[in-house]
């Protein structure tokens, strides 16, 4: 028998020897039926840097137009208005960058900045101050209390004549971590600073919370689980390793109610035409009609009288056919294909997954519903490794600012699939939130809270259990 064999079959029976006593491990031995199409039939085949930018594999060649079309103002830059250019001007006055793509790069995942960037481009700094009765109906509707001078995002470029609100600068400090075998793992523990502030000092009870750009595949099939099928998973009580999915209740712009969130790295979005507005807006000060106005805080005179992109007929700078164009193509990202799913390398790390107690959280499939928005997307069989819900991760990766019905030390799992691609795609293994991580063990280390089990399980894996739970992880 092969190396590789002989050593997949060791940690296969180390699972079996190591699980719980009163559950009976999980150990797979070849893949299950179509595991391999991550997105049902929408899954592509494609594993080189353009594989985070293809449209759905069912999508019919008569809507691909249309894909290619928001394609086009996903990626291409707004310009400052005035300008010749008057489908893509209004650029600003305030923003972090001038195109979808600059922060999703290639679609994928952002970073943080390098020491010496002059802006953060695909990290940005979300602000606010902590909740208090008098803003109970700010809260319902925007989920936190903006900052008074610099609002709810902090903007670090802004067009000629207007000041940009700060720059932003990430230091690191080691942490080491050991595991059972003696093997040391050194993390690192990010400081934001928040420098050259352009409208004075901030409430000095300011807090702050740096985010990455995610992934951008696969989020119509995301929208298109049904919710009740995403809060059959929510539980009312911990189970027996302290996990407790919960969703976010966020509020819903065009509805003017509360509906179920599970965008956004607390699940602060309800829908992917809301996130999209919430971006063009915040992001890249480009109006629609969801969001008619400038981000610009009443302390920001300039900010608020610089000229705009809007149209002689009150059409806003985003217009309702482009706002259409880049919900289409956004729905119709696909997802890639595993790769390697019958390796028994792979196998036995999707063991380990399972006796870590990872599947709690990173859910595996979910079936799309039949009233999908589109219909490429309904009723199929995905495998996102995510239940879409809210869980404690642990005071290491807190940023202890609530969002809606989020808490401070709250994140919603982050869907897994492609995340053996990043590389590929966008150049580079930074994983969490903000980026911290290095690569995928250093991103499994940092679980704490209700992942704290799993954590633990993780740190008793010898080298080669290891090597088979990234194996099955940079397969998805």
């Amino acid at each position: 028998m092969p190396r590789l064999l002989l050593r997949a079959s060791a940690v296969l029976m180390a699972v079996s020897l190591s699980a719980c006593d009163d559950a009976p491990p999980a150990v797979f031995t070849q893949a299950e039926p179509g595991e391999a199409r991550s997105g049902g039939s929408a899954t592509v085949r494609k594993a080189d840097h353009n594989a985070f930018s293809l449209p759905s594999a069912n999508l019919a060649p008569t809507r691909r137009l249309d894909f290619s079309v928001g394609n086009s103002f996903f990626r291409n830059p707004w310009v400052i208005a005035p300008a010749t250019t008057t489908a893509r001007d209004g650029l600003g006055p305030l923003f972090n960058t001038n195109a979808c793509q600059n922060c999703h790069i290639k679609d994928g995942r952002g970073h943080p900045p390098a020491p010496d960037a002059n802006n953060a481009v695909s990290m940005l700094v979300r602000l606010s101050i902590p909740d208090a009765p008098p803003y109970a109906k700010l809260i319902e509707q925007i989920g936190v209390v903006p900052e008074p001078v610099y609002g709810g995002q902090l903007q670090d470029m802004a067009v000629p004549g207007v000041v940009p609100e700060g720059k932003v600068r990430v230091d690191y400090t080691p942490v080491n971590v050991r595991f059972k075998d003696g093997s040391v793992v050194e993390l690192r523990k990010p400081t934001l600073h928040i420098t050259q502030l352009g409208y004075g000092p901030m409430h000095p009870d300011t807090r702050f919370s740096a985010r990455v750009a995610p992934p951008m595949i696969g989020l119509g099939l995301l929208e298109a689980i049904a919710d009740a099928d995403i809060l059959q998973n929510a539980s009312k009580q911990p189970d027996k390793n302290g996990v407790l999915g919960r969703p976010n209740w966020v509020w819903d712009d065009a509805q003017q109610k509360t509906v179920l969130g599970r965008f956004g790295w607390k699940a602060g979005q309800p829908n992917l035409n809301q996130q999209n507005v919430h971006a063009f807006s915040g992001d890249m000060g480009l109006t629609t009609t969801l969001r008619p106005f400038d981000d610009c805080t009443d302390a920001q005179v300039a900010c608020k009288q610089a000229p705009n992109g809007n149209g002689e007929d009150g059409e806003q700078e985003v217009s309702e056919n482009i706002l259409r164009l880049v919900l289409f193509y956004s729905r119709n990202l696909a997802v890639p294909a595993r790769r390697n799913v019958n390796a028994q390398q792979v196998l036995a790390g999707k063991s380990l997954f399972y006796q870590a107690g990872c599947q709690s959280c990173h859910t595996p499939s979910f079936t799309t519903s039949s009233t999908a928005a589109e219909p490429e997307l309904a009723n199929q069989v995905i495998r996102p490794y995510s239940d879409l819900l809210l869980h404690d991760m642990g005071e290491g990766l807190a940023d202890n600012r609530t969002e809606f019905k989020a808490g401070g030390r709250d994140w919603r799992t982050p869907p897994l699939w492609g995340i053996g691609l990043t590389q590929n795609v966008s150049g580079h293994t930074q994983f969490l939130h903000d980026g911290r991580a290095r690569n995928l063990l250093e991103a499994v280390l940092w679980h704490g809270g209700e992942a704290q089990a799993a954590q633990q399980q993780v740190l008793s894996f010898n080298a080669e259990q290891r090597a088979a739970l990234l194996a099955f992880l940079n397969s998805l």
